[in-house]
């Protein structure tokens, strides 16, 4: 699921000299398409793996790992959690696992999203490489075990 984790303005304009970003709302930065997808591939890798996959797009800050981790570590159940934290305007990207979740999901298979992603990305695709590379993480963390496939 989708989420806004900090929704205070930080425009200076007034509405007179320039919208503010509070104003415009945060689903002009994705549209209701792109949104949709988003949110799809997450439910599904999360439905598929039992892992839970969460995603984060935004300014990491300066130590992008420290601040992917501290994000990670406020969802629910991080032993199960895969986060995709993603800076477009730093060009990073951390994937940040679990205790549970790394087994499934070792250090080489997360390298290789991160590469499909960057190809898509470069590309101007943004939408399209994090959706892939949901695609890849969990085909790659397989279903959970126990589970029957129909």
């Amino acid at each position: 699921m989708t989420r806004v984790l900090d929704a205070e303005p930080h425009d200076s304009g007034t509405d007179v000299t320039a919208p503010n970003r509070a104003d415009e709302g945060y689903d002009t930065i994705f549209s209701y398409r792109e949104l949709a997808r988003l949110d799809e591939a997450l439910t599904m890798s999360s439905r598929e793996t039992g892992l839970r996959f969460t995603l984060y797009i935004g300014d990491l800050g300066p130590k992008t790992r420290i601040r992917a981790e501290e994000l990670h570590a406020r969802g629910g159940d991080p032993a199960d959690s895969v986060l995709l934290a993603i800076s477009p305007g730093q060009r990073v990207i951390e994937v940040v696992t679990g205790a549970s979740a790394a087994r499934r999901l070792p250090d080489r298979a997360c390298a290789l999203a991160v590469l499909s992603m960057t190809n898509s990305f470069s590309s101007g695709d943004l939408v399209g490489g994090i959706v892939n590379g949901l695609r890849q993480l969990s085909d790659q963390a397989g279903h959970p075990r126990g589970a029957r496939t129909h």
